[in-house]
């Protein structure tokens, strides 16, 4: 009987456990929105060039090795709200480019509301189902190394005249495709108490969505290029 209920303060204490990341992750994600959204905001009023959305890029895999070192120590938090600030100053010159195309507007608009709607459907789904999604992992590793390929494919081959039109769009699809099972692997893995830090969970939520926005605005663009 003591074994039984050692088990039972066990399996108590770790779904205690799990709904405090789940609940952590979201409000933090929701904050870190924000305040991405007010650095992009700002960025596009500057009119900043597109330059600043590549250092941006270089600059967060920095900062995502800093944020793993420091994931449960007082300057975490500080440190997700730098991150996500920082990429939202670079997302800025991207929504500018795209909202300088014919009809940008109902582009970057699409984009966000298509966005908004698969995060929440799939994130709904997997918290209501509490479905283990872990098998997709070696299939979404596999698929980040093809995507890793491509993309050193779209610096390389323009070097040699090569026309890349259609490599974008195989690249932006692949990536939307990619971040949907990410959100899935992901919001699986914080249910089912795999990820037990919500700093990193947040992490990676936060950047499966700006992906999967910036891609499906290439897309959107790419489908309204005349």
């Amino acid at each position: 009987m003591r074994n039984v209920n050692t088990y039972d303060f066990r399996s108590e204490q770790s779904i205690l456990q799990t709904n405090k990341v789940i609940r952590n992750t979201y409000m933090l994600l929701a904050m870190t929105m924000v305040v991405s959204a007010v650095t992009a905001g700002i960025s596009m009023l500057l009119q900043v060039p597109m330059i600043v959305h590549l250092g941006t890029i270089i600059l967060s895999f920095v900062m995502l090795f800093v944020l793993n070192k420091k994931q449960n120590s007082a300057a975490a938090l500080p440190l997700v709200f730098l991150f996500t600030g920082l990429m939202g100053f670079g997302l800025g010159p991207v929504i500018n480019h795209y909202l300088g195309m014919t009809n940008g507007g109902e582009i970057v608009t699409t984009a966000l509301g298509m966005t908004a709607i698969t995060f929440f459907g799939l994130s709904a789904y997997v918290l209501t189902s509490k479905k283990d999604f872990s098998f997709m992992g070696g299939f979404l590793s596999a698929g980040m190394i093809v995507a890793l390929v491509a993309m050193v494919a779209l610096f390389v081959l323009p070097l040699f005249g090569v026309q890349i039109a259609a490599l974008h769009l195989a690249f932006s699809a692949l990536i939307v495709l990619l971040m949907c099972g990410m959100i899935l692997y992901d919001t699986s893995n914080i249910v089912n108490g795999v990820y037990t830090n919500y700093i990193m969970a947040t992490v990676s939520l936060y950047l499966n969505i700006y992906n999967l926005f910036i891609h499906l605005m290439s897309l959107l663009g790419f489908m309204s290029d005349d």
